[in-house]
């Protein structure tokens, strides 16, 4: 059943002048970002560093082709920059392994290309009413644009985590703990909670409409599960006992034989670990990342507890028991700010555990936004009231299919794609992604009293 939204949105209190400078910045930040990340040789820009990756020039014409396609033809309604190159840039039309086959634009052509369609953007934004259609209604389809670009400079970057060789992309470390020392878990209260949204103007469709779910009460990690804890259930041969791996996840672990999180190698001294073409032991105080579903869930397994579910997790993020309302963030509705979390590839690594104090949850839990993105139980499926918009390729076709949630972005992720109700899916294999994950846990009755 969907309800009244319970988060206060300041976007919606900027006048009409004030939102198109906020959605030039927002547009502006992303680009600069993707050029920093695609100012490499062009001989690692075609390159195809992994096929579970596009070439990084592939990556840079799509984002200049679906802002074509949404804010120069839909929006604005001008003339086809590049309608021949439509089928190439289309994700569904060709898998990445295969991308580098096809006819793509060259390093200059696409650098050209992204750039004209930035210039006619622009001129439509300055343009454009922002009331009167959906689309344009309080500048969403630049937000979306804005949103699709930030997701592509995330996959970049990953990219550049497979790529080898020296580093190419430097960032100052991340701040340390501040927290002193933290209690191991925090008590969720059962009950209802307003979980989505239909308030946020830039949130996509799977998070809309806002809808009531009841959870029952619950214990959640104060922080996502770290290196050092990791590394102890594999020391104790978590990787080789398949009592705690589900069965698909001990065939996957077999067959490709997985040994550790991806990056990660034993040496004499311990664990070390390849982050960016820096070679480093593993830090016992960061979140783990790198690791899929598989091995999230049987690290579970193996303490005695289990992942949370997206309502779950949702609810520790954005419930505020003292208001009984869910906020935009775990901190309040306020934007993300560098003290809040580890976002927008400000640093190259997760912070440890307790370096962000000002982003805590009114509960009490730490760093669920930002560090590493925190697999789920839960698959992906609507919402209830659930409308594809503005096309059926973001969200719908992927529902139901063999994909796990993940919440509260990561390192790589920009402020203008991550908020409390923002939801991540992926194949329960996936490894190269920057994902950790926290544990959670039934309570008892005597601990709900």
């Amino acid at each position: 059943m969907s309800v009244e939204s319970t988060e206060t949105n300041p976007l919606r209190a900027l006048s009409p002048q004030d939102l198109r400078a906020h959605a030039a910045e927002a547009l502006t930040r992303a680009r600069e970002r993707s050029d920093a990340l695609t100012a490499v040789d062009d001989e690692e820009l075609v390159r195809q560093h992994s096929k579970l990756m596009s070439p990084l020039v592939w990556d840079l014409a799509h984002i200049g082709s679906q802002e074509e396609l949404w804010l120069v033809r839909d929006v604005g309604g001008r003339e086809a920059l590049r309608p021949d190159i439509d089928d190439i840039y289309d994700a569904f039309q060709h898998a990445r392994a295969d991308r580098p086959e096809l006819p793509l634009l060259g390093p200059e052509e696409a650098r050209k290309y992204v750039r004209e369609v930035r210039e006619k953007s622009f001129d439509i934004l300055e343009k454009v009413p922002l009331q009167g259609r959906r689309l344009t209604e309080d500048a969403f389809a630049f937000g979306m644009i804005t949103q699709h670009e930030q997701q592509h400079d995330e996959t970049m970057l990953a990219t550049h985590q497979l790529r080898k060789g020296d580093p190419v992309l430097h960032a100052p470390a991340p701040p340390p703990s501040r927290s002193g020392r933290l209690p191991a878990e925090v008590f969720v209260p059962g009950g209802a909670f307003t979980m989505g949204t239909s308030a946020e103007p830039w949130a996509l469709d799977n998070e809309r409409p806002a809808h009531e779910v009841v959870v029952e009460a619950f214990f959640i990690d104060t922080t996502p599960v770290t290196c050092g804890a990791y590394s102890e259930f594999l020391d104790s041969g978590g990787y080789e006992d398949p009592k705690w791996w589900s069965e698909r996840g001990w065939a996957y672990r077999s067959e490709h034989g997985i040994h550790a999180p991806r990056f990660w190698n034993r040496e004499q001294d311990g664990w070390w670990r390849t982050r960016f073409g820096v070679h480093e032991k593993v830090p016992s105080a960061e979140p783990v990342v790198h690791v899929s579903f598989h091995e999230a869930e049987a690290y579970a397994a193996w303490a005695g507890r289990r992942l949370p579910t997206e309502a779950e997790w949702e609810k520790a993020a954005r419930f505020d028991p003292a208001t009984g309302r869910s906020r935009r963030f775990p901190w309040g509705d306020e934007e993300p700010a560098p003290e809040h979390a580890n976002l927008g590839q400000r640093h190259l690594r997760p912070a440890e555990v307790g370096a962000y104090p000002a982003g805590v949850s009114p509960l009490g839990v730490h760093q669920l936004i930002g560090d590493v993105w925190e697999w789920t139980s839960s698959g992906f499926e609507a919402y209830p009231g659930f409308a594809a918009f503005p096309y059926k390729e973001y969200s719908e076709v992927f529902f139901g299919g063999d994909y796990r949630i993940l919440r509260g972005g990561s390192f790589g992720t920009d402020a203008a794609a991550i908020r409390g109700t923002f939801r991540n899916w992926d194949h329960p294999i996936r490894r190269q992604i920057f994902s950790g994950f926290r544990c959670a846990r039934d309570a008892r009755p005597s601990e709900v009293a």
